[in-house]
């Protein structure tokens, strides 16, 4: 099977090298939405059309799941208002109380014309799921997003009756009619094992505790936190319990409006030197920073989402962008520190984003194990180090026409200790973090490239008397965008864009003796255009190739599938054995590819649907 597939990714692999190195691009504007695109007039007996992330699939047992339908609503003029509220409680309805999976299924049905729209499910204030919303179209769109939840296990099963939040600011008017048809579903899954017993064990697989590091109810928004500027910081203070051995902070994060595409930012020298006004700037570099009682703990440095309305809204249907419907979150061990915090004081996390436009939304989980044997542990800072750097150089610049590189890099590291009746546990976490981008303004600034690429290196390092623990993380999210802008008379132009995007993250892990290893390699590359008349789009065209290939010792899937306008092109799927590395595709993903323009801005509300459709 692996060998019938070569000539295919030797083919594709080809083409997408010369596509990025000789195609043309529009730059990306921030306005860029599906209300550019004309909607067909809705015709019968068309289904509505089935969008979807490419991911693998969740592993669930083979015993069968318990469901419960916790939300059912409509999202229709939601902008500005409180979140949906439900009532939730554990799943007293299932005979079995002891689950070893649970996963939060949304699935949602739309139709008509409407923006991309983010947003989150929280559970007691604790975020369990971050998404954007698929753009519908006349005939209806379908889509669903499952993620495995069981990470919240503790919290899920509470024995208590909780609040489960969801918000999604929509907008429903005359010409943006499309209302979210929503259903919130959780899947218990009973496990063979008694959580009793585990306990019994003394270690857990998840947090006994977790605390949310958000906003507090009533609210006209979302439970994020938001970031306008470089100069925000948000705090939440917070308190945890006196027999605490480990924590870990689960960050979530999303971009947008002026940093919905911060890496093609221009510089400020360049916007202030041509005079323009309404270009987001401060350069295309970008981290989230997070302090502990004012001291940085960690950093993020996010995976560049793209939304489903983002660069061309074409390129994302039925194919939506990598983590477009599941947002990755980031953890930042936070154990080292527990000596400063176990105080029985209150505290608080802050956080910030470097080079901040508006706007970001973040907030956090905090993670925490107890000692069920001891009512209070003991711990201490033994080390601290941080460090980074970060410039920006200008190639060249002849009015419109420029060249920049930016870098940087970050390193944090902590060490501590923590004594419980585990014995005393030594952690160590260290983030390695580098970034570089090479963008180019061409054609009086209408077009631009941008290449970029991040290298998120992360570790945690536990020793003990009876167990060593370890669990490394190296990550790559290369990115190519390029744009061009080609005016063609009579109020008429061309938009062009063609995209590369990559998630690459291995993983090895060791506990005592046993070592494991898992990685994910994900390939994403777009090209797409647009014909754009006194306002009015024409006619259009996106096209999307996307390889995914996931590798652990009891688990691989692969799946290698194309769309254009809707329709899929095909769709090779095999997870029923491990195949070797794509070598082609990792080489590729490693930068031998080229480098994203300067982006046009303008309102989406000034052109509007033609008759003809797209």
């Amino acid at each position: 099977m692996a060998a019938s597939l070569l000539p295919l990714l030797l083919s594709l692999f080809f083409f997408l090298n010369l596509s990025s190195t000789t195609a043309n691009l529009h730059k990306v504007s921030n306005l860029l939405r599906s209300q550019l695109l004309s909607q067909p007039k809705p015709l019968q007996d068309i289904p509505p059309t089935r969008f979807f992330e490419v991911t693998k699939p969740i592993k669930v047992p083979k015993t069968k799941p318990c469901s419960s339908l916790i939300l059912q609503h409509d999202f229709g003029y939601t902008y500005g208002k409180s979140p949906v509220l439900v009532p939730y409680s554990p799943p007293s309805h299932c005979p079995s109380q002891n689950f070893s999976k649970i996963v939060l299924e949304w699935s949602a049905t739309c139709k008509g014309r409407q923006f991309d729209r983010i947003f989150g499910v929280w559970l007691g204030g604790v975020e369990l799921l971050r998404s954007c919303t698929a753009e519908p179209r006349a005939t209806g769109i379908v889509w669903s997003v499952k993620k495995d939840v069981t990470r919240y296990y503790s919290l899920l099963m509470k024995e208590e009756n909780q609040t489960l939040a969801v918000y999604l600011g929509n907008l429903v008017d005359k010409t943006y009619t499309g209302v979210y048809h929503v259903k919130l579903t959780f899947h218990f899954y009973p496990a063979v094992v008694k959580y009793s017993e585990i306990l019994a064990s003394g270690h857990t697989p998840w947090a006994d505790l977790i605390l949310p590091i958000s906003r507090n109810l009533p609210l006209k928004d979302g439970l994020w936190f938001e970031i306008e500027n470089s100069t925000d910081l948000e705090v939440k203070k917070f308190k945890i319990p006196r027999n605490a051995y480990r924590a870990v902070l689960e960050v979530y994060l999303s971009f947008h409006e002026n940093d919905e595409f911060w890496y093609s930012n221009p510089t400020n020298d360049y916007i202030s030197a041509n005079n323009l006004t309404g270009t987001p700037g401060n350069g295309p570099f970008r981290e989230v920073l997070v302090e502990l009682d004012g001291k940085l703990v960690g950093a993020v440095w996010p995976f560049t989402v793209i939304y489903t309305g983002g660069v061309n809204p074409l390129l994302w249907r039925p194919i939506t962008g990598i983590g477009s419907f599941d947002l990755p979150s980031y953890n930042i061990e936070i154990t080292p520190y527990l000596g400063r915090i176990l105080d029985g004081k209150t505290h608080t996390f802050g956080f910030s984003v470097t080079n901040a436009l508006n706007v970001w939304y973040i907030d956090a989980n905090l993670h925490i194990w107890l000692d069920h044997r001891s009512t209070r542990t003991q711990g201490k800072l033994l080390g601290h180090g941080s460090g980074g750097s970060l410039s920006t150089s200008t190639l060249y610049m002849n009015g419109l026409n420029a060249s920049f590189f930016t870098q940087s890099s970050r390193s944090i590291s902590s060490t501590g200790w923590v004594k419980s009746s585990h014995g005393k546990l030594i952690t160590q976490s260290i983030q390695e973090v580098k970034y570089t981008n090479l963008m180019v303004m061409g054609n009086d600034g209408n077009m631009q490239t941008v290449n970029q690429t991040i290298h998120f290196d992360d570790g945690v390092y536990i020793n003990s008397p009876s167990l060593n623990y370890s669990i490394k993380s190296s990550k790559l999210f290369p990115l190519y965008l390029y744009s061009d802008y080609v005016d063609q008379g009579n109020k008429t132009y061309l938009s062009m864009a063609n995209i590369t995007l990559g998630f690459n993250d291995e993983m090895s892990k060791l506990v005592g003796t046993h070592f494991s290893k898992t990685y994910v390699e994900n390939l994403q590359t777009g090209q797409g255009s647009m014909i754009v008349k006194n306002n009015l789009v024409s006619s259009g065209l996106g096209s999307t190739q996307q390889v995914y290939n996931y590798g652990s010792p009891r688990f691989c899937y692969f799946r290698n599938v194309s769309s254009s306008n809707y329709t899929i092109l095909y769709d090779i799927e095999n997870s029923s054995s491990c195949r070797g590395r794509l070598q082609a595709l990792v080489e590729f993903s490693h930068g031998k590819f080229s480098s994203i323009p300067a982006r046009k801005v303008f309102l989406t509300s000034d052109l509007q649907e033609d008759e003809k459709g797209v």
